[in-house]
């Protein structure tokens, strides 16, 4: 074991974990105040739920031994897993720190759900869902055995696994649950999308510069270009709403960052700092025009989940292929003449775009039909407001709430 690997596994697993209440802060100052702590509570409790799972059955389906396309039960219960087993770091801490990317890429999916989920039906849902979406394509991508980490797609921390993954899901979710009733015209309360912002953006350094699992050059690589292409996805943002609206949006900004965060999540290993400028600057104006377009594709992914995390997700893998180089990660990408890697991470966003789609409208077709679940709250639930319906609170005592 290696004490300087095994302190900054540590310190990355707990930055990682934050990242689940920066992102309940950022998704609920966009959502009405009657629904703030409801938005909250959805990755909140995506905290507790997934955490317990991970350590039943979720972490051996993911990583032990199978076959090409999930894990088997061996490691059950963590048993038989000893706290000296391990290489650099102890095979427990990669638990955690799997775990908690487990932990928000269902929180992520909330962001199409918010203002008319049933939060019971919620809770059963981030079971299923970990188990029969999440835990296989995690396999696919970062187990040894998985068939495309065989076929030598790049996904350093993410972009597949967590961002795509969590973005197909919530464009099916949103379809199946119907638009919401009255849609907030802005953020209630712009203060938590920033702090929620800003808590990500922090958060995110032990994401991708923690996934090498060492303390050594390549992590130094990956925490710079993480901030690299925030920085410039954030700017990018901010540019072009200034010259189309002649205002530069705090909200627009804080988005920016997060969509640059996502692009450059599979990148972050492998990628230096010019081509994490060329991803950040790129998310940042794709992202822009996704948003725009969503409210005329006629379904309500309410917090632009699809925009963000799905377009962001896929330009990061395939630009992966593009700006990988040998010298950071030990692969070569397009820019260095080795254009079959872009044909292997396209693979790898197709395959995770079509499971997670097929798979994810399975487990909600089955809760919608179960009797005392279902999807969607309903109207009355609505209209007052999910905290007080859901969970008999309130974000705010004061009257005008909304």
């Amino acid at each position: 074991m290696d004490s300087g690997d095994t302190a900054w596994i540590l310190m990355s697993t707990a930055l990682v974990l934050f990242m689940t209440p920066g992102l309940a802060f950022f998704y609920g100052g966009l959502t009405r105040g009657k629904n703030a702590v409801n938005t909250i509570m959805l990755s909140f409790s995506a905290m507790a739920v997934v955490s317990l799972v991970w350590v039943l059955w979720g972490y051996s389906l993911a990583f032990s031994g199978g076959n090409w396309f999930i894990g088997n039960l061996d490691l059950i219960g963590l048993k038989d897993m000893s706290i000296d087993d391990g290489g650099n770091i102890p095979d427990l801490l990669f638990v955690i720190f799997q775990m908690m990317f487990a932990i928000i890429t269902p929180a992520l999916i909330t962001g199409a759900l918010v203002e008319r989920f049933k939060f019971t039906t919620y809770l059963v849902f981030l079971v299923l869902w970990i188990t029969f979406v999440y835990a296989p394509i995690a396999h696919w991508v970062w187990a040894a055995d998985g068939w495309l980490f065989k076929e030598g797609a790049l996904d350093f921390a993410g972009g597949t696994v967590v961002h795509i993954n969590a973005a197909v899901a919530a464009v099916v979710a949103a379809a199946m649950l119907g638009k919401r009733r009255s849609p907030a015209v802005e953020p209630h309360n712009v203060p938590y999308v920033m702090l929620g912002a800003g808590i990500l953006w922090f958060g995110w350094f032990g994401f991708n510069a923690g996934s090498g699992l060492a303390a050594n050059g390549q992590a130094v690589s990956a925490l710079l270009v993480t901030n690299t292409a925030a920085a410039a996805a954030a700017l990018t943002w901010g540019i072009v709403s200034q010259i189309q609206n002649q205002r530069m949006s705090a909200v627009g900004m804080a988005t920016g960052a997060v969509a640059g965060l996502v692009a450059i999540t599979p990148a972050a290993g492998y990628v230096g700092v010019m081509g994490a400028l060329a991803i950040g600057a790129g998310a940042g104006l794709l992202g822009y025009f996704a948003v725009a377009l969503r409210p005329k594709l006629g379904f309500d992914d309410a917090l632009d989940v699809f925009a963000i995390h799905g377009v962001g997700g896929i330009w990061g893998a395939l630009a992966t292929g593009i700006f990988a180089t040998e010298a950071i990660g030990g692969v070569p990408g397009l820019i260095e003449g080795n254009g079959g890697q872009m044909v292997t991470q396209l693979y790898g966003v197709l395959a995770t775009m079509g499971y997670s789609a097929g798979v994810t409208l399975v487990i909600l077709l089955v809760l919608k039909y179960i009797p005392g679940l279902g999807l969607r709250a309903s109207e009355k639930n609505e209209d007052e407001g999910l905290d007080l319906a859901a969970h008999g609170e309130r974000a705010y005592v004061s009257d005008g709430a909304d």
